[in-house]
């Protein structure tokens, strides 16, 4: 078997307010997420727990991610989290403080035999 690419989805989140960077993680997961409804799994005849997600945050201060939130966001499949230095943070006005942007990639795998492999 191999661990074969199958989709890679792309999200922005925010925390407007209380500058949350997992609350912004979680929100540009689910932005990605969101917009679909994938069937990769059922397609090759396998259950949804077999797809393997890998996930990439990028927020300004990556210590302050809860990667195991983050994870926490997907119904099924075995996702694992990282983060790294990226998004935004955009200063307020009046110097209360940011908003949060956090940038999530998404690629979602499957174990498959290559074509002819067994043959």
């Amino acid at each position: 078997m191999a661990k074969k690419r199958m989709v890679m989805e792309l999200g922005m989140g925010t925390s407007l307010r209380q500058q949350d960077y997992t609350r912004a993680a979680c929100r540009a997961v689910e932005d990605a997420l969101w917009h679909n409804s994938l069937s990769l799994a059922d397609a090759f005849g396998l259950d949804k727990s077999a797809m393997l997600i890998e996930v990439e945050i990028g927020v300004q201060q990556p210590d302050k991610v809860n990667v195991d939130a983050v994870a926490a966001v997907f119904p099924y499949g075995q996702a694992s989290v990282t983060v790294g230095h990226g998004g935004l943070d955009v200063p307020k006005p009046d110097g209360s403080g940011a908003t949060i942007i956090a940038n999530a990639a998404i690629v979602v795998y499957l174990d498959i035999e290559p074509a002819g492999a067994g043959q």
